[in-house]
């Protein structure tokens, strides 16, 4: 199992953290007591779903003391695992600016008789044991959302150019276009498998079908084609800070010519190390 721990400053970020995390496939839980994470984590080991890769998020609105968290990291060392500490921050201005945008109470502020300046300066020395104990410290003051999600990936992910995730899907006209595409190719200007009646009750699945589809000149130009144009694409989607990205193959009936097009470009992205999955929406219909 790897677990990260994430805690540091009210505002500085941490659930921007949280969902980068999420999007390079951990299983985050926000806003835990710091005396109950080895006691989570001892649950989660004895479930029945395993999970490898797990963020837990506490920070000062669960009560967070320097000694607990002490005790918590002992307490996992001796259960054998691993883990990282990861602490997220930003200077004062950049922590007031974001507290006037939201207009959210600071944890502290009623200690503090609700003055902004003096809580931030009482958090950051109640958490400053903790930055001292991290492995990694982020200061977001002048990180874009794109920048810091860069940032999670290349720490945490052995392939950063993978936080992207890449789902292909094949679907017929007839049933409707899929909403949730990014982009949509048509390959009902291919020759159809559905006249020819060995073919017709099969499915793009079967290799009969694939080498009927894929024999045609037409077919091998347009998906060299389309292999190029996702090559292009996927890079600036990257650099625009996308992180899920749909590539929807579309036929007729969505279950020939689509569906043996989108499990070539699947082929094809895997082949790059991109996080990728598919689904054939209507292939049963």
């Amino acid at each position: 199992m790897e677990l990260i721990l994430v805690t540091g400053m009210s505002g500085a970020g941490k659930s921007r953290v949280v969902d980068s995390l999420e999007d390079i496939g951990y299983f985050c839980v926000d806003n835990m007591p710091t005396r109950l994470v080895p006691t989570f984590v001892q649950l989660i080991l004895n479930s029945k779903e395993q999970r490898d890769k797990i963020a837990v998020v506490t920070d000062i609105r669960a009560g967070f003391r320097a000694q607990e968290l002490q005790d918590s990291l002992a307490d996992m060392q001796t259960l054998g695992l691993r883990y990282k500490l990861l602490f997220i921050t930003a200077d004062d201005d950049s922590l007031l600016s974001r507290y006037k945008l939201t207009r959210r109470k600071h944890p502290l502020a009623d200690v503090c008789n609700g003055i902004l300046t003096e809580a931030i300066a009482l958090e950051r020395e109640r958490m400053r044991p903790a930055m001292q104990m991290a492995d990694y410290v982020i200061d977001t003051s002048h990180l874009s959302p794109k920048d810091c999600r860069e940032r999670v990936a290349a720490l945490f992910l052995d392939n950063p150019a993978a936080v992207m995730r890449i789902h292909c899907m094949s679907f017929g006209y007839k049933y409707g276009n899929p909403v949730d595409a990014d982009l949509m190719f048509d390959v009902r200007c291919l020759p159809n498998p559905y006249y020819v009646d060995e073919l017709k009750e099969k499915t793009g699945l079967d290799a009969e079908v694939r080498d009927y589809v894929l024999k045609w000149d037409v077919s091998a130009a347009l998906l060299a084609k389309l292999r190029d144009l996702v090559d292009f694409l996927i890079p600036l989607y990257e650099k625009e800070g996308k992180t899920q990205l749909v590539l929807a193959v579309g036929c007729s009936g969505g279950r020939h010519r689509s569906v043996v097009f989108a499990e070539q470009l699947n082929q094809h992205l895997q082949q790059r190390n991109l996080l990728c999955s598919i689904h054939h929406r209507d292939i049963s219909k």
